[in-house]
């Protein structure tokens, strides 16, 4: 069995620490650098949720996409939900480890798994990493799709390919233009409209899209818009760094068993439809 610091060393191969932003927690949260590894769980948040699975799983090690701490704490008091989350991976001997913006920008990386998920063939980065003369690292990835849909259909196709959500697809444009060309982006994307105007693509997929970015992407140009969850946009690279580290394992002879948790950690619970807008009734005379 390998010890925890061989396993980070081979994550840190994977998903170099110093390619995250400059604003990013990643790395290693906790964990003793010479316990042994058998089981690995890979999930997107590491909320109590996910380290309650990891016990129950025996899990000596938890892989997450989302930072714990992303700006810092002066405690980690078990009164806290982070605290706790700390408090029941330690007395657990179960290590935190963090990929966050160093797995989106990685070659392969959230974005590539994104596209996977939706059988797009990927032509290459949305966003350039100009530190890499392959060209294949960055953010986001330019795909077509398998064959030309309609938004409508592009925005069903999607909803049934990622993982269900409370909100499902939203999608912004006209439900019949045919889209060909798609920019994805796994999580919040919507900061990259120049990038996405600039790449020529029909659509764009991503998550987080607020109304006043995405009500002025609409109206300078056609781009289709489609909104998925957070969470369903990154949980496909779980399964992607899961089978990475088996590659890994597989190697060196370690004889790691690696998970993935299917647990939906997506905050949205619920959703109901809106009814369609009436005309107002005018009335006259003062308010009650």
């Amino acid at each position: 069995m390998p010890v925890l610091s061989e396993v980070l060393a081979a994550l840190d191969a994977l998903w170099p620490p110093e390619r995250a932003e400059g604003w990013d927690a990643v790395g290693t949260v906790c964990g003793d650098p010479g316990a042994e590894v058998r089981r690995v769980l890979f999930a997107v948040d590491p909320v109590q949720e996910i380290v309650d699975e990891a016990v129950q799983l025996g899990a000596d090690l938890l892989v997450t996409h989302h930072p714990l701490y992303l700006r810092g704490t002066t405690t980690v008091a078990a009164s806290t939900f982070k605290g706790k989350v700390v408090h029941t991976l330690i007395k657990h001997d179960i290590a935190l480890h963090v990929a966050h913006t160093n797995a989106d920008t990685a070659d392969p990386g959230v974005s590539d798994a994104l596209a996977g998920a939706l059988d797009l063939r990927i032509l290459g980065p949305l966003v350039p990493d100009p530190g890499d003369p392959a060209g294949r690292r960055g953010l986001g990835r330019i795909c077509e799709l398998p064959h030309p849909m309609t938004l409508a259909d592009f925005a069903s196709y999607a909803a049934a390919r990622l993982p269900a959500t409370a909100q499902g697809i939203r999608a912004a444009g006209e439900p019949d233009r045919e889209i060909r060309r798609i920019a994805v982006s796994g999580g919040s994307g919507d900061s990259l409209f120049d990038d996405v105007r600039a790449a020529g693509v029909d659509a764009f997929l991503t998550a987080d899209l607020r109304h006043h970015p995405a009500s002025e992407a609409t109206q300078q140009t056609p781009l289709a818009l489609l909104d998925a969850a957070h969470w369903a946009t990154e949980w496909p690279w779980c399964e992607q760094a899961a089978a990475q580290l088996d590659a890994v394992s597989d190697r060196h002879g370690w004889g790691l068993r690696t998970h993935v948790s299917r647990t939906v950690t997506d905050p949205w619970t619920a959703h109901a439809a809106s009814a369609p807008l009436t005309t107002p009734t005018h009335t006259t005379g003062a308010p009650r």
